[in-house]
C-alpha cells in the first residue's frame, strides 16, 4: 500500500469539490479524488439552474423567506442569510469561469431567469435545461489547467483516516486524510493531507425500484459517521415530485422549471378526472408548491386511483418554446417517443436529495478538527425539513468557497500529519460470496421503499429498523473477513445511511416537511433539529 501526503485532500470531483479545489489551489496542493470519473456526481446531471437574487424587483429577504417556508421553519435562517447574500457573487464567479448562463430575453436583462416551486419569484439562473453539465464543464476545465490541483478518478473512499489511525494512537479524533480503494487496480491506498474537505452527494436517487442503477450512496455522511461526527436531520429525505415513468430508463428527472414555465399535472385519460389538474386541491400554489407538498400529493393520486404515474403537461405552451427552454428534455423523450409539444410525459416521484448529513458550521466546519464539508453530505441549516429548488448547487458553492477560505485563513494553525498505519489486509481474504453484496442491496432499496418512504407510520419503521439491524450484523462480519470492493464499500455506506434516517425517522413525533408520518399527523408548535450522536 501507498501513502501519498498533499496539503489538502478533498473527497469527490462535483460543484463543491472543485468550488474549494480551485480556491485552496491559490496558495496550495490539492489532491481531488473522484469515486469515478470526474464527471460522475450528482452535479452533471443537475438540470435546473441555481437560485440567486439577480433580479431589481427580487430581495435578499425574499429568497430567505421562500427558503424558510420550504424548509417547514426548520432551517437555520443565519445560515440562510449567509447563502442568500453570498449567491450573486457565486454566479458572477462561475460566470467567470465560462458558464454560459442563458442571456436575459427583455431588454436590459442579462441573464433569463425562470421560476420554480416554492418561489415567489424569477431568479433561478440556468443553462437551458442541463445547467449541472455546464457548470462541471467550467469547474473541471478550470482545476486541469490548475497545478496545484491533482486530480484522481475511480478512487472509493473507504473511511476517513483519524489520529486512531497513526503509528502512535491519539484520540483526539482529528482528520488526517482517506483511506481509499483504487477500484481499477484493486489495492489500497492512504491520502494524507492537514486539512480534509468532504464533498460527496447524499443518498439520492437510491431507492426508488429495486432494478434502478445504483445512485448515490451516502459514502461521506457514512464515513463521517464512523469517525465521530454528528449527523443531523436524516429523515428529511426529498423525493423529486416528477420523474420520467418508464420501465426502460430510471432516474430521468423532468425539471422543476417545467413546472415554472407553466408545465400542469394531470390525471391521465381513463379515470375519473381523466385529464384535469389536480394540485389546486392541495395547495393553493398548485404546480409551484414546494417539492415535498407536490410529491406527496402525486403518491395520493397514485394511490387512490391505483395509478402507475400521472401526467406532466406543458404541450399548450408553443413547440419553439418548450425546445427552446427545455431542449434536453425534449431530444431525451422524442428518442423514447414522447413528443412533449404535443402530449403529456408520464410522472412518478422519485428520491432524489439527502436534507439531512452531517453538521457543520458557516466555515464548513465539522466537529472533528482537520475535516470539513460541504454540499449535499452535510445538514449546514440552510434547507431544514425540505430543500426548495435550486438551492443544491448555490450551497455547493458558497460551503466550498467557504471551507476553502478558512482554511486558507487557518493554514498556519493546522498540525502537520504524524505518520500513518497502513491499511491492513493481513487477515482477510478474497470474497466467494459476492451474491450476498447484490442480495443486500436489493434487500435494502426494497424496504426502505416500503417503509420508509414518501408516507411513514411507527409500524413501518419499526419493520425496516429491525430488517436493517438484521443485516447490518451480516454487513460486518462480511467486511471484517474479505478484502474490500467498490460494491461491499457502497454497501456498507447505504446500510449505514439507511440506519441514520430509519432512527431519526423514529425519533420525529411531528409530521414536517419532507417527514409525514400516519401517527403524528400534526407539526409541533417548535421546530426542533433531530441530531444523532455517535
Amino acid at each position: 500500500m501507498t501513502i501519498s501526503t498533499h496539503d489538502i485532500i478533498i473527497i469527490g470531483s462535483g460543484a463543491a469539490g472543485l468550488t474549494a479545489a480551485i480556491n485552496l489551489a491559490q496558495t496550495h496542493k490539492v489532491l481531488v479524488l473522484a469515486k469515478g470519473a470526474l464527471d460522475s456526481g450528482s452535479t452533471n446531471w443537475a438540470q435546473g439552474g441555481i437560485a440567486a437574487v439577480l433580479d431589481g424587483g427580487d430581495s435578499f429577504a425574499a429568497h430567505v423567506e421562500d427558503t424558510m417556508v420550504a424548509g417547514g421553519g426548520l432551517n437555520d435562517r443565519a445560515t440562510v442569510e449567509f447563502v442568500v447574500s453570498e449567491a450573486p457573487a457565486a454566479i458572477e464567479r462561475l460566470a467567470a469561469l465560462g458558464v454560459p448562463f442563458n442571456a436575459g430575453e427583455a431588454f436590459g436583462e442579462r441573464w433569463h431567469l425562470t421560476r420554480e416551486g416554492g418561489h415567489s419569484h424569477r431568479r433561478i439562473v440556468h443553462v437551458d435545461d442541463a445547467t449541472g453539465h455546464a457548470v462541471q464543464v467550467a469547474l473541471m476545465a478550470a482545476a486541469r489547467a490548475n497545478p496545484n490541483i491533482t486530480l484522481m478518478e475511480n478512487m472509493v473512499a473507504i473511511d476517513l483516516i483519524t489520529s486512531r489511525h497513526g503509528e502512535r494512537y491519539s484520540g483526539d479524533g482529528r482528520v488526517w486524510g482517506v483511506y481509499a480503494l483504487d477500484s481499477k487496480a484493486g489495492r489500497v491506498e492512504a491520502f494524507v493531507g492537514r486539512a480534509t474537505i468532504l464533498a460527496t452527494g447524499g443518498a439520492g436517487r437510491t431507492y426508488l425500484f429495486s432494478t434502478a442503477p445504483r445512485g448515490a450512496t451516502g459514502d461521506g455522511i457514512a464515513m463521517a459517521w464512523r469517525a465521530g461526527c454528528r449527523v443531523s436531520n436524516m429523515e428529511m429525505m426529498q423525493f423529486h415530485p416528477t420523474c420520467l415513468y418508464n420501465l426502460e430508463v430510471k432516474n430521468f428527472l423532468i425539471t422543476e422549471a417545467m413546472r415554472g414555465e407553466g408545465g400542469k399535472l394531470k390525471l391521465p385519460a381513463g379515470v375519473p378526472g381523466g385529464g384535469e389538474r389536480f394540485m389546486d386541491r392541495f395547495d393553493p400554489r398548485g404546480e409551484l408548491a414546494p417539492r415535498d407538498v407536490v410529491a406527496r400529493a402525486i403518491d395520493h393520486e397514485i394511490k387512490r386511483l391505483g395509478l402507475d404515474y400521472v401526467h406532466l403537461d406543458i404541450s399548450h405552451q408553443p413547440a419553439e418554446f418548450i425546445k427552446e427552454h427545455f431542449p434536453t428534455i425534449y431530444a431525451r423523450l422524442l428518442s423514447l417517443g414522447t413528443d412533449i409539444t404535443k402530449e403529456p410525459i408520464p410522472v412518478v416521484p422519485a428520491q432524489h436529495y439527502t436534507c439531512g448529513g452531517v453538521v457543520i458550521d458557516l466555515d464548513g466546519r465539522t466537529d472533528l478538527p482537520g475535516l470539513y464539508a460541504a454540499g449535499e453530505v452535510t445538514e449546514s441549516g440552510l434547507h431544514g425539513a425540505n430543500r426548495l429548488a435550486s438551492n443544491s448547487l448555490l450551497e455547493c458553492f458558497v460551503f466550498g468557497e467557504a471551507a476553502a477560505n478558512h482554511i486558507r485563513a487557518t493554514w498556519a494553525d493546522l498540525p502537520a500529519p504524524p505518520p500513518i498505519r497502513a491499511w491492513d489486509e493481513s487477515r482477510v481474504t478474497d470474497s466467494d460470496e459476492e451474491v450476498v453484496v447484490t442480495h443486500n442491496w436489493k434487500e435494502i432499496r426494497r424496504f426502505m421503499w416500503d417503509y420508509v418512504g414518501i408516507v411513514r407510520s411507527t409500524k413501518r419503521l419499526e419493520r425496516a429498523q429491525h430488517r436493517a439491524d438484521l443485516l447490518a450484523r451480516e454487513v460486518d462480519d462480511y467486511y471484517g473477513n474479505f478484502r474490500v470492493t467498490s460494491d461491499l464499500i457502497e454497501l456498507r455506506n447505504l446500510l449505514e445511511v439507511a440506519r441514520l434516517i430509519i432512527r431519526s425517522a423514529l425519533k420525529r413525533k411531528e409530521s414536517r416537511g419532507l417527514h409525514y408520518t400516519l401517527d403524528h399527523p400534526d407539526m409541533l408548535p417548535e421546530a426542533v433539529d433531530t441530531v444523532l450522536v455517535p
